[in-house]
C-alpha cells in the first residue's frame, strides 16, 4: 500500500491578491473625477465612467460594503434597486485601497491620493521618527497633522476655485486630526441626527452653481463592529441608512448627481482558535517583532532590527495559506499602497505586511482587547471588504 507523501505547506502566492484599482477605479479617484467635472485646477479625472455635474454630493456609509447589499435586499430595497447605477451605470464597484479601514480610506477620499502618497497606510503604523506605535484614526500619540499629511484636500482645492464646498458630520468629527488633514475645506456643518445631515446636505448642494458636498454616517460600521452583520442592530442600522439615502436622493436640486459609497466592506469573524490567532500568545509569531501594528486582517510588523527576514519567513510559514504575507518591499512593488510610495511614508509600513485571504485574523488579545472583541472586522483585499458602492442618483 502506497504511503502517503507529505509535503510543506505552499504559501499563497502574492500575485493572487487583487491590489486596488487605484487610478482607474479607487476611492482615491472619485472626488478628483468629480472636481475635474467642475473645472478645478489641479484635478484630473481618473474615472472614465463618470458623467460631469454642476453639483455633486458624495454619501459615504461608514462599513457598507458592495457585498453587504447585495445580500441584503430586504434591509436596503431603495440601495440594491441602485446598483445597476454604480460606477457610471457599468453596475460594477469601487475599490476601497490596502487596507480597507476608516483612516486610510478616508484619507483617501478627502485628499484623492492612494496610501503610499498621503501616508495613512493602516490603523496603527509606526512613525518613524518616534518609534512609537501611531493609531491613525484616533491620532495618539500626537503628532503635528500636517507633518504627517502635508498634502492639500481635493475640497481645499475645490473652494480656491470657487466651488461652494461643504462637509456635513457629527459636530464630534469637526476638530479631529483626521478631518484637517482629509476632509477639510470650505465649510464644516454639524448635525447630529441623520436625517438633520440629509437635509442640510440637500441644503448646501443647492448653496452654489458649482457645489461639491460631503456627508457621513458611521454606525452600519459601528454596529458591525460589536455585533456582526447576522445581528437584529446591523440589519437596523441598514434600514435606517438606506431610508436616508432616498431621503437625501429626493431633495436633490437641478444639475445634481448624489453618489452613495463606503470606506471599506465587512466580515464576520467567528470565536475560534482557528478563525482567531491570539498573537499575544503566540511565541512563533512574536520571534523578532518588535511592533505589532495595523489591525486583524491587515497586519503591520515591525521587526528587531536584523530580525527582519526571519520575522517574514516565519509568518509566511505560519500564515501563508489564509494570509498574503509579504516584505515591505514586495507589498509596495505588487502596488497595494498604490503606483509609489513617499520616502516619508516607506518607514510607516511594516517590515512584513499580512493581509488575510480566508475569514480569520491575528488579534492581540493582550495589546488590543477592544479590537480583538470584535465581531465584524476588515483590512484586506477580499471582495468583501474591497469592493464599495459608487451608486448614483441625478436630478
Amino acid at each position: 500500500m502506497a504511503q502517503p507523501v507529505w509535503s510543506d505547506p505552499v504559501p499563497l502566492a502574492l500575485g493572487t491578491a487583487p491590489a486596488p484599482e487605484y487610478g482607474s477605479g479607487s476611492l482615491a479617484d472619485l472626488l478628483p473625477t468629480l472636481a475635474a467635472g467642475m473645472d478645478v485646477p489641479g484635478a484630473t479625472a481618473t474615472i472614465p465612467e463618470l458623467t460631469p455635474a454642476d453639483r455633486n454630493c458624495v454619501f459615504l456609509v461608514d462599513g457598507l460594503g458592495w457585498e453587504q447589499i447585495k445580500a441584503h435586499p430586504d434591509e436596503a430595497p431603495y440601495l440594491h434597486s441602485l446598483l445597476g447605477s454604480s460606477r457610471g451605470g457599468t453596475g460594477r464597484p469601487l475599490t476601497a485601497g490596502f487596507p480597507a479601514t476608516t483612516a486610510t480610506s478616508l484619507a483617501s477620499v478627502g485628499t484623492g491620493l492612494p496610501p503610499g502618497a498621503h501616508g495613512l497606510p493602516g490603523y496603527t503604523v509606526r512613525d518613524p521618527d518616534t518609534g512609537a506605535l501611531m493609531n491613525q484614526l484616533r491620532w495618539k500619540p500626537w503628532t503635528d497633522p500636517h507633518v504627517w499629511q502635508p498634502y492639500p484636500t481635493v475640497f481645499q482645492l475645490a473652494d480656491a476655485a470657487g466651488v461652494h464646498t461643504a462637509q456635513v458630520s457629527s459636530p464630534d468629527f469637526q476638530h479631529t486630526p483626521l478631518t484637517k488633514i482629509a476632509l477639510s475645506g470650505g465649510t464644516f456643518r454639524g448635525k447630529l441626527t441623520g436625517e438633520d445631515r440629509m437635509d442640510l446636505a440637500a441644503e448646501q448642494l443647492a448653496a452654489g452653481d458649482r457645489s461639491l458636498v460631503y456627508t457621513y454616517y458611521s454606525e452600519v460600521d459601528g454596529k458591525g463592529h460589536r455585533f456582526g452583520m447576522d445581528s437584529d442592530a446591523w440589519r437596523g442600522q441598514l434600514m435606517y441608512v438606506d431610508r436616508l439615502a432616498q431621503r437625501l436622493a429626493e431633495q436633490l436640486p437641478p444639475r445634481a448627481a448624489l453618489y452613495i459609497t463606503a470606506d471599506h466592506g465587512m466580515i464576520d469573524i467567528p470565536f475560534d482558535e482557528e478563525s482567531r490567532i491570539d498573537f499575544d500568545e503566540d511565541w512563533e509569531l512574536g520571534a523578532g517583532v518588535a511592533l505589532l501594528g495595523g489591525e486583524g486582517r491587515a497586519r503591520h510588523v515591525y521587526a528587531v532590527p536584523g530580525a527582519e527576514n526571519d520575522v517574514l519567513t516565519v509568518w509566511r510559514e505560519v500564515l501563508g495559506e489564509q494570509f498574503w504575507v509579504a516584505s515591505r518591499d514586495e507589498a509596495i512593488a505588487a502596488g497595494w499602497f498604490g503606483p509609489a510610495v513617499d520616502e516619508r511614508v516607506y518607514g510607516r509600513i511594516g517590515d512584513v505586511v499580512a493581509a488575510a485571504h480566508d475569514d480569520v485574523v491575528v488579534t492581540a488579545s493582550r495589546r488590543e482587547p477592544h479590537e480583538s472583541a470584535m465581531v465584524g472586522m476588515h483590512g484586506s483585499m477580499t471582495p468583501a471588504e474591497q469592493f464599495v458602492p459608487l451608486l448614483e442618483v441625478r436630478s
